[in-house]
């Protein structure tokens, strides 16, 4: 029996699911679509065939689950697109922006052969330049983080990583690498202001202004 062919969009769509189910809020149809900028429509067909594929589960709550299968693949499209940031940002020399553009065009052509000779090109990374962990490699050290937004003022916390979901936000990138906030950088909190969705920081002898919405992206320790 011949099996369906795995397209780079049923990709882009495990991936998406995976990457939701890391966050507090169950994932459900609405919130995928909204992260593929899909209509409900393509997303209630492109469900049914996940399903009818093994790729997912969805319980009765209408929460969306992935199947050891759809988990598996997933883990594979975000090793690579990891992989092939840290080729393009350590040894190519390109910024934090173009580096995730072009890691996501390149991902879906990446060979299991050519795969491992890059994770052994680049000694096998635990993270991705913005600090997730990479599938399939040891991370004992990776620190379930909190969201920068909930830090109260007065605290001073250091980064751990920009959230997939900041990734795909092109301005963020470019925020932090202009501001130099890599992974372990050390962060004070200085100011706090939900009624003008503002946060004040403090990095180094540098004080700057972040968007709430744009700290609920970051995760720190």
């Amino acid at each position: 029996m011949q099996h369906p062919k795995i397209t780079p969009a049923i990709e882009d769509y495990l991936r998406a699911i995976y990457v939701l189910g890391e966050e507090a809020q169950p994932v459900i149809a609405a919130r995928v679509a909204d992260e593929m900028g899909v209509s409900p429509s393509t997303m209630v067909s492109t469900l049914r065939r996940l399903q009818k594929e093994g790729y997912v589960r969805v319980e009765r709550r209408k929460e969306i689950h992935l199947t050891a299968k759809g988990k598996r693949l997933a883990e594979g499209i975000l090793r690579r697109h990891f992989l092939t940031e840290r080729l393009l940002t350590d040894v190519l020399g390109l910024d934090w922006v173009k580096a995730h553009q072009e890691a996501h065009r390149l991902e879906h052509a990446i060979s299991p052969e050519v795969e491992e000779r890059l994770a052994r090109l680049l000694r096998h990374p635990t993270t991705c330049p913005h600090g997730n962990p990479i599938p399939g490699q040891s991370s004992s050290s990776y620190r379930k983080g909190s969201p920068l937004d909930r830090v109260t003022a007065g605290r001073e916390v250091a980064l751990e990583c920009i959230t997939e979901a900041g990734e795909r936000d092109a301005r963020l990138l470019g925020f932090m690498q202009h501001h130099h906030l890599f992974p372990g950088t050390k962060i004070q909190v200085l100011d706090v202001a939900p009624s003008l969705g503002i946060m004040s920081l403090k990095v180094g002898g540098n004080e700057l202004s972040l968007g709430i919405e744009a700290a609920k992206k970051l995760r720190v320790y």
